[in-house]
């Protein structure tokens, strides 16, 4: 499984953007997949996920109401609406896929995930 992160920018506070992740090399319906960010000098944090079902997500509580993850399958790709950005929200932005047993699994963890993008910077100025 290979993914391409994209959309990444720089945006003023209260501005928008739309990551999108390509994926290639599998059928996404047992893939668990999610985004992470990390900024300089703190360790990778999970955003949000998806289940490959695409019906069950889950936020980290600092973007609930403002970010919104989806997915689309039959082009293979996985997407990061983000609205009402802060400056604290700044930082490279990693997609990632992990196989699931069930298509109902969140996965959570930068551990449960196998395969990751090469991340796109976001950067928001106040």
């Amino acid at each position: 499984v290979q993914l391409q992160a994209s959309g990444g920018g720089s945006v003023q506070a209260g501005g928008s953007l739309r990551l999108s992740c390509a994926v290639s090399g599998r059928t996404l319906s047992h893939y668990g997949m999610g985004w992470f960010r990390q900024a300089p000098g703190l360790e990778r944090e999970f955003v949000a996920g998806i289940t490959g079902s695409g019906d069950i997500t889950r936020y980290v509580d600092s973007v609930k109401g403002r970010f919104t993850i989806s997915r689309d399958g039959a082009e293979n790709r996985l997407y990061l609406q983000m609205i009402n950005l802060k400056p604290e929200d700044s930082a490279v932005y990693y997609c990632a896929a992990g196989w699931t047993s069930s298509t109902r699994v969140m996965l959570t963890t930068s551990a449960q995930y196998r395969h990751w993008g090469q991340g796109t910077q976001v950067t928001v100025s106040s």
